[in-house]
């Protein structure tokens, strides 16, 4: 089922990352890390849809996204970028696999981190603590880390930030691979949440499954 949401707030986060603020429809249901098809309502633009992820609580009465833009791409994501206040956009029903299963280790890369939000809050909101959960999370840039202070600011949850286009002062400088994941995972019997561009997904599950995690111990969106 298709929706119109209007726009109610935009502000960034980062340099080229946005948070989105829309009008909730009546009976519109989600599970934190779910996503929805998203698209611009203007012409030219309702069939080019894009999958985004809902970063509120599931009991908000509006409807968040966390959206990095790509200029370069002159796609959806640019052209989100230039929303105000007052425009609608199109979306379908909540889908995904990914969901909380428990305590784990969440290992994103990039935009990667947005399932991971509402997750994490809701965590938050429903346990008071983070204890037991790890965020590893690579960026290119320090700049590009998304939230980064409300990452360092749960309670019991430890956080990895690692670049690789950059060198800063207390962060990793390393891809994750699998001697940089046997020397910064703190719980190997948790679950492995992971989420971000194809290929380091992929590769990242190999790295897992060859390590002994049992594949239902690895949350990842289905293909």
């Amino acid at each position: 089922m298709t929706h119109t949401l209007t726009l109610r707030e935009i502000a960034p986060v980062t340099h080229n990352v946005n948070h989105l603020v829309f009008d909730r429809p009546d009976g519109f249901d989600f599970q934190p890390g779910q996503a929805t098809d998203f698209a611009l309502d203007k012409d030219g633009w309702r069939d080019r849809q894009r999958p985004f992820t809902f970063t509120n609580l599931p009991d908000s009465d509006r409807l968040e996204f966390t959206i990095k833009s790509y200029p370069a791409h002159d796609g959806v994501t640019e052209q989100i970028a230039h929303l105000a206040p007052g425009d609608t956009v199109l979306i379908e029903d909540a889908w995904g696999a990914i969901e909380d299963k428990g305590p784990g280790t969440f290992i994103a890369g990039g935009a990667g981190i947005t399932p991971f939000i509402a997750i994490l809050r809701a965590r938050r909101a429903r346990e008071g603590s983070l204890a037991g959960c790890q965020l590893i999370f690579s960026n290119a840039r320090e700049r590009d880390i998304i939230l980064r202070e409300e990452w360092e600011g749960m309670p019991g949850l430890d956080t990895v930030f690692t670049l690789t286009d950059e060198q800063a002062e207390g962060l990793e400088h390393r891809r994750i691979d699998g001697d940089f994941l046997d020397e910064k995972v703190k719980e190997w019997n948790g679950m492995f949440y992971v989420c971000g561009p194809d290929a380091m997904v992929e590769d990242i599950g190999k790295i897992l499954r060859g390590k002994g995690v049992p594949v239902e111990r690895i949350v990842i969106e289905a293909a």
